[in-house]
């Protein structure tokens, strides 16, 4: 059986990493050694952090942690290329707290043309993006080809869809 850390790092890396068409620049933000393996398997400049403290522009930013706000989101942008950087974070589960993931998706969601939520095991994490969406624009080059003991192509795509109780009420937070 794998372990949830195995599954939420395969998950936070492949989907924004197999959804970019050529994602050259990676910045990561509180990272760990699961999330460091799984982006060592492709060929991009990384950045590790544990802030926004960066002053250079990434087409993937990847943030393993569930507290989004504004200032989150701001700095997030500040690092984000402008037209199509893709961002991907952990949120809190509908089921825990549906309240918060709802104002967690709709605080992402405003600085971008999509923002999906996706399910990660038990877990759930957003994926948000300028340009590339994440089930019509994934890379199949690269996420039939991945290396892992969770992610898949299939799993990738099956990822967004949400049973009813969940999608209804993110009708018209998330951006499709």
């Amino acid at each position: 059986m794998l372990e949830k850390n195995t599954i939420n790092s395969e998950m936070l890396v492949h989907v924004p990493m197999c959804t970019h068409k050529e994602p050259k620049k990676v910045l990561v933000v509180m990272g760990d050694d699961e999330i460091k393996k799984e982006l060592e398997k492709y060929d991009a400049e990384v950045v590790y952090s544990d802030s926004f403290n960066s002053d250079e522009k990434f087409d993937v930013v990847i943030y393993n942690n569930n507290i989004i706000d504004d200032i989150v989101m701001a700095n997030a942008m500040r690092n984000l290329e402008d037209k199509c950087g893709v961002f991907a974070s952990k949120v809190i589960s509908f089921d825990a707290n549906s309240d918060a993931m709802k104002k967690d998706l709709a605080t992402v969601a405003k600085n971008f043309w999509i923002a999906m939520p996706y399910a990660s095991g038990q877990d759930m994490m957003i994926l948000a993006s300028k340009k590339y969406h994440p089930q019509a624009d994934i890379i199949l080059d690269r996420s039939d080809f991945v290396d892992t003991n969770y992610y898949n192509t299939e799993l990738h795509n099956a990822s967004f869809v949400m049973p009813t109780y969940i999608q209804k009420p993110l009708t018209g937070i998330a951006k499709r």
